[in-house]
Parts: C-alpha cells; structure tokens; sequence
C-alpha cells in the first residue's frame, strides 16, 4: 500500500508552527520588529489548538527549530569560520543545539494543547512558557540565549520591571497577551464574553501597571545613584582582527593600537579605562617584553586601567588556564583580577571530554580554560567594579552576585569578534541591558570589535559604538552606594514560584483526568 499523506489541516498547521519560529526571531535584534514577539505564538497557538498531545510536540518542535535554527544560525561562523571546523561539523552543531532547545517549545506546545478552555489559560500559558525558560537556562550548563522578554530591550516603560521579577517577568507579560489575543481570535462569538470581560481586561490591567512602573522608575524618583559621584570612564575598541590577534608577529601592532587609543582620551582626564575581553594576545603575568609598559600606561593615564588577558596557574604537573580581568590601579600599583567563572561549552572547554574523546579535537581549535573559584567585585577606594567576561552577561545570577558583593558599576569585557557579522553581537548587547536595570547599576561594556557601550541603571544605551570600527567612548557615570533591588536580594522568586505553579497544575490535572476515568 502507498504511504498515508500527511492530512491537509496537519500540513496547515506545520505552515502555522514554522511561522511562530520565524516571527519569533523577527522580534530579537538587529531587526526592528520587537512589536512582534506580543503575537508571534499565535500562529502555534492556532495549529495545537485541535492537535493530539503527540501531534502538539511534533508542531512544537517544528516551530522551535524554525525559531532557533534562524536565531542563532551564527554558531556556524564562529565554529566554521573562526574555529577552523569543517562545515560539516559547524552544521551539525547547530542543528544539535537547535534541537535541544527547540524541545522545550514542543513541551510548552503539549502542555498547552491541554489546556483547550481551561479558566485562566493566559495565565497558565504564561505560567507554562516562564517554567520551561527557567528550566533551558538551568539545565546543562544553561543557555537562557535570548529568552523572549530579552526582545523588547529598547521599550524601557516595559522592561523596568526587571528589578522586580527579572527578564522572566517580561516573558510572562508578552506570553499572556499571545494568550488573550489568541482566546479572542479562535473563540466563536457566543463565548468570547468571559474573554472580554475578564481576561482581556486583566492583560491591560497588567500591562498598565508595567508601564506605569517604568514610567516611575525612568523619571528618576527612585534617584537611581543620586547619593554617588560622578566618574570619568573611557572604553577603548580597538577592532583587532580575530585571524590575526593571536599572531606573535602581530602583539606590537596590537599594543600600539590601544595605547594610541587610550592617549587620545588624554584630554577627558578619565578615572577609569577599560579595555576589551583578552585584549592583550599574551601572558600578563609574566611577559617581561610587554608587561610593563601596561603598567606605565595605566600610571601615565592616572587611571584605573580594566583589560583581559589569558593567564595560567601550574599546579604541580598539570597547568590550568584561564580568561582573567586585570585591573590596575595607577596610585596603589596594585593589580587584582578576576577569573571567568561561567565557560562556554565547547568554546572554552568541551564537556565530558574523558568520556567523549571523538571531540577533543574542538579543544585545539577552541580553548581549554579551567573555571575561576570566586565571584568577587574589584576594589580600588569607593569604587567596586563587578566584572563580567563575555557571556556571562547572559546570566543575570552572576550580576547580581557581584551586586550583593557590593559591586556599584557593573563592566562587561568581551571579544564578539568570533560573531562576525552577524546577529549576535546586537543580542548579546540586547540581553547586557537586563543586568544593568535588575540590580540598578550602570554598565560600562567594552567589545574589540563592538557593541561597546554606556548602559544606564535604567537600560537606557546612553552611547554606543560601530560594529568592526575603532572607537573611544567617554562618559561621565554615577558610582554611589546603591540599595539593593528586589530581584537583587532574591534573585528568579518570580520563575521559579511560575515553575512550583506549573507543576502543581500539571499534577492536579493529571490527577482529576485519572478521577474521571475512575469514575
């Protein structure tokens, strides 16, 4: 017999999840479409709405790899085109991260196809989507890359109530109106009225108190570091190339260019001076040729002086490595560091390498860095600088950690030079925001090849630099005694009471569809 086609309402509802995926990443950065993500899972919506639980995972997994399969298709460039892997395996990659990722949209698409017209589905919907994002930036290592709410980064009357319930706050608001609009949209006539009576009424409602919220905040009656001073900070983006900087032949020129760089901001008489995530190609630690004429400079510019640099630390045969934040100070000559704590998986190390060796190889072309030990804000006087290397950014426990430690001006160091030219580098900034605004601090983000930026307590990008261009940034920000916020103090409560809620749901109907069949 010739095999089944595939029904005409399943491939419409195929065509229905692939279109979620790609309206969701049109909501992300550099694309101008964040309005987008308020409606983009409808479509997903529309197609489980009639669908089996089975079927429902299926049109999930459908729409998060269309979704993620477009979002973060630049894992190819750096792995292909920067690590020095075969494309194939570039490809593979992505597709096995996609695939992973895009199996918690297929658990979102079979629980809510339960839901049919369950009382409060908007809110359980919204319950459902912040449980399972809580879970993908947990589970494995973690990789919350570009969680919903992270797309509306450049709406700030929306975003404020980060300090509160973080970026997952932002999530449930916009998966909540994906609910509403959808209730209003497949419900017939007849039974749309407890729809506009109460739940439409309930997400305006919600909405009105979000925007309100930020309005308080960005008008400055909170007064946001108004007890502090001011402090001069330059950012120096000296666009090294990645396929050379890690050439010898290369480290003069590179030097050069950001000493040239941080004189020309001479004139500025700043306080405080960062450079980039490993923005010197050797040894600190113990380069006699180079080493110390970093120190000169840092005295020369009366200045803090922030930079990266790869360091080691032998412990009897074996030797350790690490991507390390150096922070000179002009008055003292002291220099204390940071050791990156959160490592990329299989960029800075390959996971469970003992028991996987047909990929050691990625290590050559990647890195192998070991894992810093603590999480703690550099000193100099009464300022305390929480430094985060690169992603880490991405995770907002890490922030708010050096928050609790006293940090009172976050500095993001990165290198998003293994991006190229492709979306990443405007995520990756888009998420940075989130820090600044949950533990009200500004941030001062330095980036070889760009985004740098000044980012203040508020989110608000108060300057910022090209892509693949030099550039020196100078700005004047306040450093003062900041009262710890909500979301600071207690981190992700908000996620993880929706994750106790959504099990508890799924439990008790679990529970009372077992009872009916009793019965």
């Amino acid at each position: 017999m010739p095999a089944q086609r595939p029904s005409p309402p399943f491939l419409r509802n195929l065509l229905l999840a692939i279109l979620s995926g790609i309206l969701l990443t049109l909501s992300f950065p550099p694309g101008r479409f964040s309005f987008v993500a308020w409606f983009a899972l409808i479509p997903l919506l529309k197609g489980i709405q009639t669908a089996s639980p089975s079927n429902a995972f299926k049109l999930g997994l459908v729409s998060g790899l269309a979704h993620y399969l477009t979002l973060i298709y630049w894992i190819i460039v750096v792995l292909e085109h920067y690590g020095n892997l075969h494309i194939g395996i570039a490809v593979f990659a992505l597709l096995l991260l996609s695939l992973y990722l895009s199996l918690y949209v297929a658990l979102f698409s079979t629980l809510a196809s339960r839901l049919r017209d369950s009382v409060f589905y908007p809110v359980i919907l919204g319950c459902y989507w912040v449980a399972l994002e809580y879970l993908k930036a947990h589970l494995m290592t973690g990789f919350p890359w570009c969680l919903l709410g992270y797309s509306q980064y450049e709406h700030l009357h929306i975003i404020q109530l980060a300090d509160l319930f973080g970026v997952y706050g932002i999530s449930f608001l916009i998966v909540l109106v994906n609910g509403v609009l959808f209730r209003i949209s497949a419900m017939p006539l007849g039974r749309k009225t407890g729809v506009l009576k109460w739940e439409l009424p309930f997400a305006v409602l919600l909405l009105a108190g979000a925007w309100t919220y930020g309005h308080y905040q960005i008008s400055g009656a909170p007064a946001h570091g108004q007890a502090g001073r001011p402090v001069k900070a330059a950012v120096v983006q000296a666009n090294i190339d990645q396929s050379v900087k890690w050439d010898p032949a290369y480290q003069e020129g590179t030097l050069r260019s950001y000493y040239r760089l941080t004189r020309s901001a001479r004139g500025f008489h700043p306080d405080l001076i960062v450079w980039p995530e490993t923005s010197l190609p050797f040894f600190f630690q113990d380069q006699p040729r180079f080493s110390p004429g970093i120190i000169s400079l840092a005295a020369e510019s009366r200045a803090l002086l922030i930079f990266g640099s790869p360091a080691y630390r032998r412990d009897g045969r074996a030797v350790h490595y690490y991507n390390r934040a150096y922070m000179i100070n002009p008055d003292t000559r002291d220099i204390l560091y940071y050791d990156k704590m959160h490592l990329v998986p299989f960029g800075e190390y390959v996971p469970f390498k003992k028991y996987l060796p047909f990929i050691r190889r990625l290590v050559e072309a990647a890195g192998d860095f070991a894992q810093g030990d603590k999480s703690e804000a550099l000193k100099a006087g009464d300022l305390s600088l929480g430094v985060l290397i690169c992603f880490e950014a991405i995770f907002p426990e890490l922030a708010r950690s050096l928050a609790r430690d006293g940090a009172n001006i976050l500095v993001n160091i990165t290198n998003d030079a293994w991006f190229g030219r492709t979306s990443a580098p405007y995520q990756h900034l888009s998420m940075a925001v989130f820090r600044a605004i949950e533990n009200r601090r500004p941030m001062i983000r330095a980036a070889n090849t760009g985004f740098s930026a000044f980012i203040t307590p508020t989110g608000a990008i108060q300057s910022k630099g090209g892509l693949f261009v030099e550039a020196v940034l100078k700005s004047s920000i306040i450093a003062g005694t900041f009262p710890l916020t909500f979301y600071s103090r207690f981190g992700d409560l908000f996620a993880a009471a929706l994750l106790v809620i959504s099990a508890a749901h799924i439990l008790y109907r679990t529970w009372m569809r077992r009872r009916r069949k009793v019965v």
